[in-house]
Parts: structure tokens; C-alpha cells; sequence
């Protein structure tokens, strides 16, 4: 395979409500962002699933997990989480470890910087990715230029929506000091492990080339609901588009004498327009959208070829997010408090970067 060209310095997404004027710092201490992770079920108390219910700060899912698997000896393998959350953040999470014939664990004595343990409890089934009813998320926004903005921007957002990217953190992010010792953000370094290991480089870490794959399909993602956006075409049905029922996977293509109905039910929120996870197989779409899709292959043909060779299969998601139970709160002059809440695999930075621009 000849050298594979990754797009990573540009991740300069379109805006739905274009771009915000006001300005806020983010993340200038770890407790301005907050995710509580809501399971959506009680554990039965009994199986051999141990579910660790974690309170963590500064560190990332993958690192932990390994901590967990040394600690209990057991393969990495036996050690699941039903999502990553972000490393600059403070995230209470849910870790499974199978651990067959009911072996019990000193877990007092587990010590990690960082980490708390807020309750240990058994189930009879497995912690998958995805299992989780919601996230919620609590930012606390300093320096901000505007408030009476964000917040009329956030409320726009809670009814219309915004992309529903796939956020800084799957492309990875780097801390460093410039010349002038400020804080700076380098949004990428995931992508950079991926080019790595599409030019035929190694990554021996399961988690870091997971990561790595997961970046690139996210940042193809991105592409076409951007390419949407500036076409002007991420708020109108067309024939041949997938409809996602909001909140499920289930999906259907529109049909032409539908497109009255499918537009209201669009609308209304009912139903939602998809973009593809690249894999192997036919793209669900039809007629024009199916065209404007199939250019992913001619202008990277590279990237989606591998993705297929990684045995990934073609799948949908939204390009509509809806944030649920927003609330904001003034702490002063130049702080503002928001929350909400998210479905599984969204990201909050998606509806943030439609309320401001950010700094650190």
C-alpha cells in the first residue's frame, strides 16, 4: 500500500448555528467537567461479573482498565467498560471483570492515583460497551465573553439539535506549553497512530490501536455530515436517504412519495438523517445520497480500503444530536455552570463548540 494520507491537521468541522461569537476557557481545572455515567439498571448482586463502580480524575479508561487487570491478575480481556470518558475530566464509571468461579478481590487494598472506588457489586451478565441509558454532563465555563448568548445558543440547541460529531477526544488530544509557557491543545494524536499503522506500522496495544482505528472511521464520519452542512442539505429528507428512529438502531430508506411525511417527522424529531461508519458492504443509501457518499471512496480510497481489510462493516449513525434536561447557572460575572445529559457514544464537546469558541 502506498503511503496513506491522513487529513488530521484539519478537524475544522461545519457549525449547524454557525459559528459563535462568545468565548470561554474550558477545562482550566479538571472539576469543570464532569460525567456521570447512568447504567439504566440495578446489578442483580450475584454472577461472576464484578461490577466496580469508579469515581476518576485525570486518567484515561484504557490505563485503568489495565490497573484493574494487574491488579486482579486476569487477562485484559476479562476487564470491560461500557465507554471511555475523557482523561481532562472528573467521570464516575462503571469497569466489569469477569472472573469465573466467584473469585473475590481485596479491593481496599487497590490503590491508584486518581481513583476512588465508590461501590463494588456482582452481575450475571457482562458489561458491554454501550450498555449505559445516559452520560451527564456538568461544564463549568470561566473567562466567558457573553453569557446571555450561550445560553440563548444552548437553548436553540435543545430544540433543533446540532452535528453529532464524533468529538475532540477520539482524535486525541496533546497538552504542552508554547514558547511563552501557555497552555496549549494539540487536537490529533489519534489520527497519527492510525497513519502509523496504515503504512504498515505496528501498534501491539489492543486499546491504543482500537483508539487508533475508531479515530479514522470518526473522521470520516465528520466529513460527510460537514460536507451536508455547507451543501445546505442536513435539514431536508431526499429520496434515497436513511432515517434513523431516534433513540434506536432500527433505520428505513426514503421513499419519494414520502418525503411530505418524512419531513414533518424529521422536523419533529422523530426521525433523524445518517451518515455511514465506513465497512465493508453496500452502502444503505440511494439515488443522489448514495452518490454524495460513495465520494468518501474516490477522494480516500486508501482509508476506506482499510477500514474494509480491518473486517469493519458498513453501519449508520444520527447526524442529529439532542441534549436532554439542559439547566444552566450564572456562578458570576464570567462563570457559567451547564449541564446535560447525552446518549451513549455522544459527545459533549459537540454541543459545545456550537455554544462557544474555547480556550484553555
Amino acid at each position: 500500500m502506498s503511503d496513506v494520507f491522513l487529513p488530521y491537521p484539519s478537524l475544522e468541522f461545519a457549525f449547524q448555528h454557525g459559528q459563535p461569537s462568545a468565548q470561554a476557557a474550558f477545562k482550566r481545572k479538571l472539576a469543570d467537567f464532569k460525567v456521570n455515567e447512568v447504567l439504566g439498571f440495578t446489578p442483580t448482586g450475584h454472577g461472576e461479573h464484578i461490577f466496580i463502580h469508579i469515581e476518576k480524575t485525570g486518567l484515561n479508561t484504557a490505563f485503568v482498565a489495565e490497573q484493574i487487570a494487574a491488579f486482579t491478575q486476569l487477562p485484559l480481556r476479562n476487564v470491560t467498560y461500557a465507554g471511555r470518558k475523557d482523561k481532562f475530566s472528573t467521570s464516575t464509571q462503571w469497569f466489569g471483570v469477569h472472573c469465573p468461579g466467584k473469585k473475590t478481590f481485596p479491593w481496599e487494598a487497590f490503590e491508584l492515583d486518581g481513583v476512588s472506588i465508590l461501590s463494588v457489586t456482582r452481575h450475571d451478565k457482562k458489561l458491554r460497551t454501550g450498555v449505559l441509558k445516559h452520560n451527564q454532563f456538568i461544564i463549568t465555563l470561566r473567562d466567558v465573553t457573553d453569557i446571555d448568548d450561550i445560553q440563548c445558543r444552548l437553548l436553540n440547541i435543545a430544540s433543533q439539535g446540532v452535528p453529532n460529531y464524533y468529538g475532540q477526544q477520539r482524535f486525541g488530544e496533546i497538552r504542552y506549553l508554547d514558547e511563552q509557557q501557555r497552555q496549549q491543545t494539540k487536537v490529533g494524536g489519534n489520527l497519527l497512530l492510525a497513519e502509523q499503522l496504515f503504512n504498515g506500522g505496528k501498534i501491539k496495544n489492543r486499546n491504543k490501536r482500537s483508539v487508533a482505528i475508531s479515530a479514522l472511521r470518526s473522521w470520516l464520519f465528520n466529513s460527510v455530515i460537514s460536507h451536508r452542512i455547507n451543501a445546505q442539505r442536513h435539514h431536508t429528507v431526499a429520496e434515497g436517504d436513511v432515517m434513523i428512529l431516534r433513540g434506536t438502531n432500527s433505520y428505513f430508506v426514503a421513499k419519494a412519495a414520502e418525503l411530505g411525511s418524512l419531513q414533518q417527522r424529521f422536523e419533529s424529531g422523530d426521525i433523524d438523517l445518517s451518515a455511514p461508519l465506513w465497512g465493508a458492504g453496500e452502502l444503505a443509501v440511494t439515488d443522489s445520497i448514495k452518490t454524495l457518499e460513495n465520494q468518501l471512496e474516490h477522494y480516500y480510497p486508501d482509508i476506506c480500503q482499510a477500514l474494509v481489510n480491518l473486517g469493519l462493516k458498513q453501519e449508520r449513525r444520527a447526524i442529529r444530536l439532542f441534549p436532554t434536561d439542559v439547566t444552566t447557572t450564572i456562578i458570576d460575572a464570567q462563570t457559567l455552570q451547564m449541564s446535560f445529559t447525552l446518549p451513549v457514544g455522544c459527545f459533549a464537546t459537540s454541543v459545545l463548540r456550537e455554544c462557544c469558541q474555547i480556550h484553555t
